[in-house]
């Protein structure tokens, strides 16, 4: 049986700009210092791979230049841990979980660039009960795009946008090799 390819995009039109270069900038900016501000300088900031463990790089170097403690920094991969790995992702890859403080007694603030149905986040706790017990979990995200299936909401949210379920959000990132931004996309059914 030949392996499942993913399905094309070719169908998703950009239907509009919700954050570029300069509003991603900005956006992460706020939520770094907010970050700070409710969660103290102690806050160990952990992202999702990819897109999430990206941003929480830019906020911890964003703190780092602004002058404050450099906060601690992890990522995890939660490839494993999703409630559809065996039905029939195309070719998962795995990336690297890196934890290199304990999260035991810590307060971790998760990571990751787009709330939808809360699977991520809900696989990405997951990870981390594997990994120990900390005091506190919070949740900051770039974009909340509604629409939760699981009862799970961000602590700390860039934007939030109401969107169909014919609609996607992509967030384009220069790590990627991309230009910065965030667009909404639309399927077009044919």
């Amino acid at each position: 049986m030949p392996p499942r390819l993913p399905p094309k995009e070719t169908n998703l039109v950009e239907r509009s700009e919700i954050l570029d270069a300069v509003g991603i900038g900005r956006v992460l900016r706020r939520m770094a210092y907010e970050i700070v501000e409710r969660s103290g300088p102690d806050a160990y900031f952990v992202g999702v791979r990819t897109g999430g463990a990206f941003l929480a790089e830019r906020m911890v170097r964003l703190l780092a230049d602004g002058g404050e403690k450099h906060p601690r920094l992890g990522a995890i991969d939660i490839t494993l841990y999703r409630d559809d790995v065996f039905l029939g992702l195309p070719k998962p890859e795995i990336g690297a979980t890196e934890l290199p403080d304990g999260i035991d007694g810590q307060t971790v603030v998760l990571v990751d660039d787009v709330l939808f149905t809360g699977r991520t986040i809900r696989a990405a706790m997951d990870v981390l009960a594997d990994y120990g017990r900390p005091k506190v979990v919070q949740l900051a995200v770039l974009v909340d795009r509604g629409r939760r299936e699981l009862p799970i909401q961000p602590d700390f949210t860039g934007v939030r946008v109401q969107t169909g379920m014919n609609e996607s959000v992509r967030v384009m990132l220069a790590e990627r090799g991309e230009p910065d931004r965030v667009v909404l996309r639309e399927r077009l059914v044919p």
